[in-house]
């Protein structure tokens, strides 16, 4: 798919390490910051869903994460939670400073794995005006049990032997050892769930993105596998809208609706598929949502003051 709207490459620092994005200059005011899900970078992460946002007037800035895509970082294929939750709130601190952008109408966005961390970072920061988890993984511990019933038992003790070897080898400063994102069962991978095989259809058609590395350091599974972000969706006071696919079997949609349920602003959206969903035949459904949501709390409801352009893209 051609993009349709001009965006340019920026940079900011996070951690002392530069992270790589794409601003999309809009026209309303308000701003939507964006990142892929679990070893996903920022084009099949979230070019379908920016051009949309932007085509409706939305400033965007989509952002990959430290050790991954075109943002620094070494070793390479690390996702690590702390620090992408760090890179989130660099992310934030400079969409702020975008030109025409009004820092009291930002909001976030993300899925999967990026999708969890909304319910973290929507906490952390209660300036932002809204916040969109879509199919996010709100609880680790949940789905690697799900996830667990669709592999092998000699491979997951194979897998289970590469992830402590590889945390050994990182404390000794060794590469990491990779695996694929996704994979059917008995192959390993990160996640050889039905639906997780989806993944490349979705996010890259046609090898639409031929640069993105689909595979992960195995060191960073058990992060992701005891990660519970849904947790914090109480602490979120800001409006949330929560997107899930009923057979979603990579992240749940039951975690992710309960977590929904307590946020006091917390929105939800269902709709049939699987985690991909969203990406797939259920394309307009999700869009129209998300831009439903995002009008109603980013545009019905502007400030007095209007947008504020506050400081200036750095262009490459």
């Amino acid at each position: 798919m051609r993009m349709s709207t001009e965006r340019e490459k920026v940079r900011f620092t996070s951690g002392g390490i530069e992270c790589v994005a794409w601003h999309y200059p809009g026209t309303n005011g308000a701003c939507v910051i964006m990142a892929g899900g679990g070893g996903v970078t920022k084009e099949p992460g979230t070019d379908p869903f920016a051009r949309r946002f932007h085509e409706a007037g939305y400033t965007v800035l989509a952002f990959d994460y430290r050790h991954l895509g075109e943002s620094g970082g070494r070793p390479r294929q690390i996702v690590s939670v702390g620090r992408q939750l760090a890179d989130w709130q660099a992310a934030i601190a400079f969409a702020a400073t975008l030109p025409g952008v009004d820092p009291a109408r930002l909001a976030i966005w993300g899925f999967s794995l990026s999708g969890g961390h909304v319910f973290r970072v929507a906490a952390r920061n209660p300036h932002l005006a809204a916040a969109i988890a879509q199919t996010p993984n709100a609880d680790g511990p949940a789905a690697a049990r799900v996830a667990s019933g669709h592999q092998r038992p000699l491979t997951l003790l194979r897998l289970t032997a590469l992830s402590l070897l590889d945390a050994m080898g990182a404390l000794i400063g060794r590469r990491p050892l990779l695996v694929p994102l996704a994979g059917p069962p008995g192959t390993l991978a990160l996640l050889t769930t039905p639906d997780s095989v989806d993944g490349d259809r979705a996010l890259n058609p046609g090898n639409r993105y031929p640069g993105w590395q689909q595979a992960i350091a195995v060191r960073s599974m058990l992060g992701i596998a005891m990660y519970r972000p849904g947790r914090f969706a109480s602490r979120t006071r800001r409006p949330l809208l929560v997107l899930v696919c009923d057979q979603d079997q990579s992240a749940l949609a039951e975690p992710a609706a309960a977590a929904a349920d307590r946020a006091p602003r917390g929105e939800l959206v269902r709709m049939p598929g699987g985690h991909y969903e969203p990406f797939l035949d259920g394309h307009e459904q999700a869009v129209d949502a998300e831009l439903s949501f995002l009008r109603r709390h980013l545009l019905d409801h502007q400030p007095a003051n209007g947008p504020a352009a506050t400081g200036m893209a750095h262009p490459e």
